[in-house]
């Protein structure tokens, strides 16, 4: 399926500048967005409150390290998917293993994560400390969200027992 809100990150730094010239907010979701649920949706739409534009990047499959057999779904599909969402103005599939990169390339005025990653030392993912650093050299602020999560990993499991 193709999709105006998925865009190749050399084509999503144009719409960026575009966005910015005309005074407008950015915040940036990132992700593997393996198996989408409630806490996914909730996230979007809490973080999309605080910008005009909200930015969906997914971690690519060949980065994806959450035990065999994931992602689950394609990079393809985990975008196609998300198109779905009215909340989402644009996808990128990240091309690097963290939001390190993509940070410094977007420039967004917040960085949204879930509650989960607020606390120091249980942060869900080890890169989180370099895409705060990025965050922070670029001038933006981060934005943790407090609605009611989920796991796609404890999902993903629940099923396997099945």
């Amino acid at each position: 399926m193709k999709s105006k809100k998925i865009v190749p990150f050399n084509k999503l730094s144009r719409r960026i500048l575009i966005i910015k010239k005309k005074s407008k907010s950015i915040v940036l979701c990132h992700g593997c967005f393996d198996v989408l649920h409630f806490g996914h949706l909730r996230h979007f739409q809490e973080a999309k409150k605080y910008a005009d534009f909200l930015i969906v990047t997914i971690t690519p499959d060949h980065f994806v390290n959450k035990g065999d057999d994931r992602p689950i779904f394609s990079q393809n599909h985990r975008a196609e998917l998300l198109c779905g969402l009215e909340v989402i103005d644009y996808i990128g599939i990240n091309e690097w293993s963290s939001a390190v990169e993509t940070i410094k390339l977007i420039k967004p005025n917040y960085f949204a994560k879930g509650s989960e990653y607020e606390e120091i030392g249980q942060t869900v993912n080890p890169l989180f400390e370099l895409e705060k650093k990025a965050l922070h050299e670029i001038g933006g602020e981060m934005l943790f969200t407090y609605e009611e999560t989920s796991s796609s990993s404890e999902i993903v499991e629940k099923i396997k027992k099945l």
